[in-house]
C-alpha cells in the first residue's frame, strides 16, 4: 500500500461487503490492496459463525471509490442490479510464513492464504480466505476459488445462522433495505 492510501484510509485498509441482487443474489466481499478493492463473490454471504465454509469466486478488481457505492445499475450494464453496503470498516492483515515472520497481504494472497481481523459494524474478529482449485469431475472445473471462513475467536457465533437475509437486510451507510434502494431509484428516474 502506497502511502497516499495510507493517508486517504488512516493506518488500517478499508474493506465493504455489498449485497448485490443481480442476475443472482450474492454478497460481494472487497478488501483495500495495493490502490484498489479486491473482489469476490460471495453467494450465501459471510459468515460470522466458524462452521460456515463460504464460497468466494474471486471477481475483477474495483476502484476504492466503489467502496462507497450504493445504488441500482441498470440492467443493460454488466452487474445490473440493486447494490446495499451490508457492512463496513478496517481490517489488519494478520498472515506470516511458516517461521512466523508477518508477510505482506499481497504475498499472502499470492500464496493462497490469508488471514486478517476485520473491524466492521457487523462483521468483527479473525477471518481467513484460503484459495483452491476446483476439482476435474465439477462444473468449472480447473478453476480457482476461495473460501472465506470465520476463526473460532471471541467475536464468533455458534448459536445461530452466521449471514442475515439478505432481503432484509438493511445497509450499514444508510439503514437502508435492497428494496428502500430500489424504490427511491425508481422515485428519481420517473
Amino acid at each position: 500500500m502506497n502511502t497516499d492510501d495510507v493517508q486517504r484510509t488512516g493506518d488500517a485498509p478499508r474493506f465493504v461487503v455489498q449485497i448485490h441482487d443481480a442476475r443472482r443474489m450474492h454478497f460481494d466481499f472487497r478488501l483495500e490492496v495495493d490502490g484498489v478493492l479486491k473482489s469476490w463473490a460471495v453467494p450465501r454471504g459471510p459468515s460470522d459463525n466458524p462452521r460456515d465454509k463460504r464460497l468466494a469466486v474471486p471477481t475483477q478488481d474495483h476502484p476504492l471509490e466503489y467502496r462507497e457505492f450504493e445504488g441500482v445499475i441498470p440492467q443493460d450494464e454488466q452487474g445490473g442490479g440493486t447494490v446495499i453496503v451490508w457492512d463496513q470498516g478496517t481490517y489488519r492483515p494478520l498472515s506470516h510464513d511458516e517461521q512466523g515472520t508477518p508477510v505482506s497481504f499481497e504475498e499472502a494472497l499470492e500464496r493462497g492464504h490469508a488471514t486478517f481481523w476485520l473491524d466492521g459494524a457487523k462483521l468483527h474478529g479473525e477471518f481467513a480466505l484460503t484459495r483452491f482449485q476446483v476439482g476435474d469431475e465439477a462444473p468449472g472445473a480447473g478453476q480457482v476459488a476461495w473460501l472465506l471462513i470465520k476463526a473460532n475467536d471471541k467475536q464468533a457465533v455458534h448459536d445461530r445462522p452466521g449471514t442475515p437475509n439478505p432481503y432484509h437486510a438493511r445497509s450499514a451507510r444508510t439503514g437502508r433495505t435492497l428494496h428502500q434502494v430500489e424504490a427511491a431509484e425508481n422515485r428519481h428516474t420517473s
